[in-house]
């Protein structure tokens, strides 16, 4: 099977109701990479809509692997109000169901604001290795971004520590899909408690949920920075938060996520 770009295979997502192929090298392990099932699921509401809005917050339950080759996406509207429409949709293959979201997509509003109140203090992205020179065992679907690590979280490291930054951006063009180009971003810091492993273990997404500060289309970069911190870890399920920064320090989203990992 031939390989295909991210925008290639959000491409096959022409209605509420399509069929997508996925290729060999977007899989870890047995299932698809998280971030393209979650581009999957935005691009399938995102045709759902009668009318175009800014995706606000997403909420993704990842039920089965996505296997390689043809998966069905389903969406549909649950309720369209006059700012703020509710969406839903499925990744399916054959009868299991792979994964399920929920959206919720609004128009901007005159009203007050506050600003966030982070800190962008990363390390200038060419002082820190390549993800591809980090000496570690990688999945395929990092072929189709370029990154670099920071912090001391990196898998497989042994340090125990409970943040990893991250320099991400896609390698393909992927304008076209602003909302999906972050989602297929924000989802590639792997599962913080790896860090304090020395081998390979087990790991994979149970629920992730990602909050937009900015509509997509608005926001204009190329390469992003990744904080996540590990909150807590316990009988093999762990809870880790996230921001999503462009270089420029803008603060794009907010992700949180319950993962699960065996020894």
């Amino acid at each position: 099977m031939q390989e295909r770009l991210f925008g290639d295979i959000l491409g096959d997502v022409d209605s509420a109701d399509a069929v997508a192929t996925l290729t060999p090298g977007w899989m870890q392990g047995r299932a698809a990479y998280g971030g393209l099932v979650g581009g999957l699921l935005v691009a399938g509401m995102n045709r759902a809509l009668s009318t175009p809005k800014p995706m606000r917050s997403l909420m993704v339950s990842f039920v089965g692997p996505a296997p390689a080759g043809e998966v069905q996406v389903v969406s549909s509207v649950l309720r369209e109000g006059r700012n703020v429409t509710q969406a839903t949709s499925q990744v399916r293959a054959g009868d299991a169901v792979c994964a399920q979201a929920m959206a919720s997509f609004g128009d901007a509003r005159d009203t007050k604001a506050a600003a966030p109140n982070v800190a962008f203090n990363p390390e200038p992205r060419d002082s820190v290795p390549p993800l591809q020179g980090a000496g570690r065992l990688l999945p395929p679907f990092l072929q189709y971004f370029d990154g670099h690590w920071t912090g001391g979280g990196v898998p497989m490291s042994n340090t125990g520590d409970r943040r990893l930054g991250m320099w991400v951006k896609h390698k393909s063009d992927m304008s076209a899909y602003p909302a999906e180009a972050l989602v297929g971003l924000a989802d590639i810091p792997p599962p913080v408690m790896m860090s304090h492993y020395n081998k390979p273990v087990m790991a994979s997404s149970l629920s992730w949920s990602l909050e937009f500060l900015m509509p997509p289309a608005d926001v204009k970069a190329d390469w992003f920075y990744l904080d996540y911190t590990l909150e807590a870890a316990k009988d093999g399920y762990s809870q880790q938060s996230g921001m999503l920064f462009t270089e420029a320090g803008e603060l794009v989203a907010l992700s949180r996520q319950c993962m699960v990992y065996f020894e």
